[in-house]
């Protein structure tokens, strides 16, 4: 189990993410804008410099959805290798098979 400020954290870090997501897209567009001048490409660095830290996607980080474990987390289904594993197991993910052969 990870720690509550840690979760919650991450959980601030998405919401910042989404909050600026928009206005991010619009000036990474403008920053690779081949019919831009050079003062709207610098205008474009200058307005990301200035977005929070915390606005940047590689920031958040994937975690558990049951229990906030930050390693191994399966993205597909959201959960980390371990919990898989029992989830599978107990037969409470369908299309699940244990392999063998």
């Amino acid at each position: 189990m990870a720690k509550k400020s840690m979760i919650a954290k991450n959980k601030q870090r998405q919401a910042i993410v989404e909050r600026y997501a928009e206005r991010r897209a619009e000036l990474k567009k403008a920053l690779v804008d081949p019919n831009g001048t050079d003062e709207s490409r610098e205008a474009a660095r200058v307005g990301l410099q200035k977005l929070p830290r915390n606005a940047s996607p590689v920031r958040v980080r994937s975690r558990d959805v049951i229990d906030g474990r930050p390693r191994g987390v399966l993205t597909k289904y959201g959960v980390s290798r371990v919990r898989f594993r029992d989830m599978a197991h107990r037969g409470e993910l369908p299309g699940i098979t244990k392999s063998s052969w």
